[in-house]
């Protein structure tokens, strides 16, 4: 078993997604609450200052400018949306390249991400990914999105986990796979480490002086 695993954010799209996500969502169900984005700002940087965790930020300004609850049918119409707008502009060339050059050689496509799935998934498929690891959400009895982390943040350590416990799930062997992984962000350290092959992409600083001490290859999609 062949695996290619992408990161997401800015590895194959050109720009984080959750913040965009959040001011696509509002405009089209309340504009109201882009006023509150001074707030959301507010609570990047209680992060930043490490007062808050990031799956409490996430939670937080889902709320905010999202709501308490959101159906089904308006979670589809958002999440096809928003995937088909990132699709149109948002994703690297040579991003496409590479997921086409891998699925060409036979590697099953797997996106691991910290975004939410009910968004990321919607990108996934339009770009060819075979499954996704994500962040999951709970859900009301109805089939509502509630905004609220179900389980752990994809993120860190904890993606290591989640892409394991999918492996684990779907009986694909440590042993008997041979896994590739890209990622831009140091914070995937865990799993760069543990792949067969990693790929250092459109890295900052920290990544790349780690890539430099291990070897990894450095891509530059970015130009």
């Amino acid at each position: 078993m062949n695996l290619a695993i992408y990161d997401m954010d800015r590895t194959i799209t050109r720009a984080p997604t959750w913040t965009p996500f959040l001011i696509h969502a509002a405009r089209r169900r309340a504009p109201w609450r882009l006023a509150l984005l001074p707030v959301a700002i507010g609570g990047m940087l209680a992060y930043a200052g490490k007062l808050i965790d990031r799956g409490t930020l996430k939670q937080f300004t889902h709320r905010l400018m999202i709501g308490g609850s959101l159906s089904p049918a308006e979670r589809m119409q958002l999440a096809d949306a928003f995937a088909d707008a990132v699709i149109a502009t948002g994703i690297f060339t040579e991003a496409r390249t590479r997921i086409r050059a891998d699925h060409q050689a036979g590697y099953r496509l797997v996106l691991a991400t910290a975004s939410y799935r009910f968004y990321a998934e919607a990108i996934a498929e339009r770009l060819g990914f075979d499954a996704v690891v994500a962040t999951e959400s709970h859900f009301a009895e109805s089939g509502d999105l509630l905004p609220r982390i179900a389980g752990e943040n994809c993120y860190g350590i904890a993606k290591l986990r989640m892409v394991e416990s999918w492996m684990a799930q779907g009986g694909i062997a440590r042993g008997d796979a041979h896994i590739r992984f890209y990622s831009d962000h140091v914070s995937d350290a865990p799993v760069l480490e543990w792949a067969d092959e990693a790929f250092a992409v459109n890295a900052h600083g920290p990544l790349r002086r780690l890539a430099r001490e291990r070897g990894w290859p450095c891509l530059d999609w970015e130009h």
